[in-house]
């Protein structure tokens, strides 16, 4: 099979030329310590300082409140782990919703375990939370609102101005897992009363292992790892040069090409959607309309989510499924579980993520060979027999 779809952007993105070029000094000649006091290790403390003027550019920040991680993971962690600490004596009571990435979900089951109160919000059918029902569940002490920019499932983007906006006024931290969302689609930290900021490079076509965590100035988190003192004494260890200077640049071209991209991807995404909804008893996960760029979910009657990408990949194809195989047994999607789908059609799904790097033909190739692939599938499945026979 020589032919390659590659349409699974939200789990990673191919590294631009661009970062890669950025990048490639600093993996070869520029190999000095930012730390060290000589001109060589100069070279490579100003890199960092340039990416992160470039990555505070593109979401409204200051230079100075960008901290680089080991990725959106780590970010996450470090954001809601700090942000519990340093106001526990004010409360420990933290909101969230039940569409979060596993980050933060299990960040804050670690945080239960040291007596604070989780509330996750639930969603409408669409992955979307309740304004009203947010407002509600603030507490006098309440210190901690976590709540998702995009969810990486089902694409579907929340409100997340105004959950700043509320969060503000009630005088309570927001933070917000924006991996899916920065480099896709416009963030501006001020303008969404965002207080803290979660993304990962490669999330946008930079390198892996390797994040950012923006925190508002006069937000004084305490230190996540302790060391040298590297990034102003908050998470110290020898900076990756290279990686923060691959995000900088990555991050940069998104913001350039983002207008015009988030024209034309929306376009291949509703194409393919157009064309997979002609399937008999497919429907599309997510908001119908606010939803990311490039994501595509559907869940699949009558097919496991988990053969179809395996058929899709014998095609050539590169799609994921949100089935997740936890502790060796296949668990169902939390996400399309929140939104209220039975066990069986969560265990169905399909997701299609698409980017700039994708074209018309891509897309016809997938609804080629999807319809196929299903029609199989639920001709050996017992559970699209059941189905079939239920409905004569």
């Amino acid at each position: 099979m020589n032919k390659m779809i590659y349409a699974d952007n939200a789990a990673t993105t191919a590294l631009s030329k661009t970062a890669f070029e950025a990048m490639l000094p600093y993996l070869t000649t520029e190999y000095g310590n930012p730390s060290s006091v000589y001109s060589f290790g100069h070279n490579a403390k100003r890199a960092i300082q340039k990416a992160r003027e470039k990555v505070a550019s593109v979401i409204g920040a200051l230079p100075e409140e960008i901290y680089f991680t080991g990725g959106g993971t780590e970010a996450d962690n470090w954001a809601i782990k700090s942000a519990a600490k340093l106001n526990q004596n004010a409360g420990k009571h933290i909101i969230s919703s039940a569409i979060e990435h596993h980050a933060v979900l299990h960040t804050l089951d670690s945080l239960k375990e040291q007596g604070y109160e989780i509330t996750c919000l639930g969603v409408d059918e669409y992955g979307q939370i309740s304004l009203q029902e947010l407002c509600s569940a603030i507490r006098k002490d309440t210190v901690l609102i976590s709540i998702m920019a995009a969810n990486n499932e089902i694409g579907t983007i929340l409100p997340t101005a105004q959950i700043g906006a509320i969060a503000r006024e009630h005088g309570v931290i927001f933070h917000t897992d924006a991996v899916q969302a920065v480099g896709h689609i416009p963030i501006n930290v001020r303008a969404m009363n965002i207080d803290m900021l979660s993304l990962a490079g490669h999330k946008f076509r930079g390198p892996k292992g390797i994040g950012a965590l923006y925190v508002k100035k006069g937000l004084d988190l305490p230190a996540i790892i302790h060391g040298g003192g590297q990034e102003r004494n908050l998470r110290s260890g020898t900076e990756n040069v290279a990686g923060i200077v691959g995000l900088g640049a990555a991050l940069e071209e998104a913001a350039s090409n983002m207008k015009e991209n988030m024209q034309e991807v929306p376009a291949l995404r509703d194409r393919l959607i157009s064309g997979v909804l002609q399937i008999p008893h497919v429907r599309l996960t997510g908001d119908p309309t606010d939803r990311l760029p490039g994501i595509a979910s559907f869940a699949v009657e009558g097919v496991e989510g988990e053969s179809m990408v395996m058929m899709l990949d014998q095609n050539g194809i590169c799609a994921s499924s949100g089935s997740a195989c936890s502790s060796g047994s296949q668990e169902a999607s939390h996400v399309l579980l929140a939104t209220g789908l039975p066990n069986q059609l969560a265990h169905s799904s399909l997701r299609f993520s698409l980017n700039e790097d994708n074209s018309e033909k891509d897309v016809d190739y997938i609804l080629e060979k999807l319809p196929v692939i299903i029609f199989r599938l639920r001709e050996l499945s017992p559970v699209w027999n059941a189905i079939t026979a239920d409905a004569k």
